[in-house]
């Protein structure tokens, strides 16, 4: 019988309760600091110990923020887990609490009586408390409970291998899983091992699947199964509409809200920015002219957001009969198609800053990957030819500078792996892209203006 095979049967202890007294020593926590945050603050500020004031002000605020802290899921298992994401919680629910808090002052109309320094000296020291007490649970779970604040079951039978920090494992290889659809007694096994655990996770070949699924549900747990088709397609999610279910493998990296944000960033930036340089892209313009009387600029079609492909401006930095328009050959050291004018301005990077006009144009962005020419090799291959990933590249705009670009990877593409390495940074920069982060890589660029392998 099933009940006699299976591999420790015997019901495990729920982590329920372990995990509704981490969210009271929170929660309680976040109240005490902030209460005494407001008292600190009106004893620094007003000098009364306690303030009164500061009192009725703490009675307001923090029914708000307990209220935005639940909503904001402050109180949750992933933020059990990091650190980072249950401190950027608590920080949103400092603030939108705070925000209503404004407005509930405003049409009590009792602005004459609020203390907005009092308040953001609460606010602040309310944070780096809450943020403490974030960082004490951490610890106290990765301590105590071996990073584990929920009950996290594999199941291995047959399946591709799957590792989860702190959960436990069972196999079931030998074990005909598909009676427990019609056994009573093999069901309550399966129920009774299912019954206190948070997230079941099944590794079973394609012909189990169904039979993993009835066990699942039957057992009213968090079931999964995993599947390496969709691995391979690299899913997303599943969508259910009018019957049919799809798989989401992909859904764009940025937002509207993002989007808007980095078209903002590139605006407020390349306005100022071609105001500024006008006179260096005016003496550059007279250079180009004044050494061979060829045109200034040097277009060329590059391939750009969502793979469309536009016209990236750069100043003329080779001989007119020997501009390379699809860049099937990649500029050497001692290329003799480099001008004199041509060879300074590259140096110096100069040649790049037309890509302004492609930046307010919304054709490219200040940070992003850079625009490959159509020809471009690495060793004898074109670089889609290379690696599968190359296209994806271009699901965010091509940017003046990028990430690959701070790191070093400059210059000509002789082998491979000077591909992959500029493929690997712009990936990289398209998952974790943040505001932050472009403002990051645009103060780093100004340490490769000059760079050796930029000829």
């Amino acid at each position: 019988m099933l009940r006699q095979k299976l591999p420790d049967s015997k019901p495990r202890t729920s982590k329920e309760d372990l995990r509704i007294r981490l969210y009271l020593f929170q929660g309680l926590g976040d109240i005490a600091v902030v209460l005494g945050s407001f008292l600190l603050a009106g004893g620094l500020y007003m000098g009364q110990w306690p303030s009164h004031f500061a009192l009725a002000m703490s009675y307001a605020y923090i029914p708000l923020f307990v209220i935005m802290s639940v909503y904001q899921r402050s109180y949750s298992i992933p933020a059990l887990y990091d650190v980072r994401y249950a401190v950027g919680r608590a920080t949103l629910a400092l603030v939108t609490s705070a925000l209503l808090c404004f407005v509930v002052i405003f049409y009590a109309q009792a602005n004459e009586k609020f203390s907005r320094v009092m308040f953001s000296m609460a606010l602040v020291s309310s944070w780096m408390g809450i943020s403490v007490i974030r960082w004490i649970t951490h610890e106290l779970i990765e301590k105590y409970y071996s990073g584990a604040a929920s009950n996290v079951l594999i199941v291995h039978d047959g399946g591709p291998h799957v590792e989860v920090k702190g959960a436990q494992y069972m196999s079931t290889e030998d074990l005909p899983v598909h009676l427990a659809r019609y056994e009573p007694e093999s069901l309550d096994v399966f129920g009774r091992l299912f019954r206190t655990m948070d997230r079941v996770i099944v590794s079973c070949s394609v012909e189990r699947r169904l039979d993993w699924a009835e066990i699942l549900r039957a057992a009213g747990v968090r079931g999964e199964v995993v599947s390496q088709s969709l691995e391979e397609l690299g899913a997303l999610a599943l969508e259910r509409e009018n019957g049919w279910v799809s798989v989401v493998i992909s859904t764009g990296p940025l937002g509207l809200r993002d989007r808007f944000i980095k078209r903002i960033m590139d605006v407020a930036i390349t306005i100022p920015a071609l105001i500024l340089l006008s006179p260096i892209m005016l003496i550059t313009a007279v250079a180009i002219k004044l050494e061979d009387g060829g045109p200034i600029f040097f277009v060329q079609e590059r391939m750009g957001r969502s793979n469309c492909l536009f016209k990236m401006l750069k100043f003329r930095s080779m001989s007119v009969g020997d501009l390379d328009v699809r860049g099937d050959r990649s500029t050497s050291r001692t290329d003799s198609r480099v001008t004199r004018v041509g060879s300074f301005i590259r140096k110096t990077s100069i040649d790049e800053l037309p890509q302004l006009i492609n930046v307010l144009r919304s054709e490219m962005s200040i940070v992003g990957p850079r625009p490959h020419a159509l020809g471009s090799q690495a060793g004898d291959k074109l670089f889609w030819e290379i690696h599968s990933d190359y296209w994806q590249r271009h699901s965010l705009k091509p940017g003046l500078t990028g990430l690959a670009q701070v790191r070093g990877f400059r210059g000509a593409t002789e082998t491979e792996g000077h591909l992959t390495d500029r493929l690997t940074a712009d990936l990289e920069y398209i998952r974790n892209w943040s505001p932050m982060g472009d403002i990051r890589i645009m103060l780093a660029t100004a340490r490769v203006l000059i760079h050796p392998n930029a000829y």
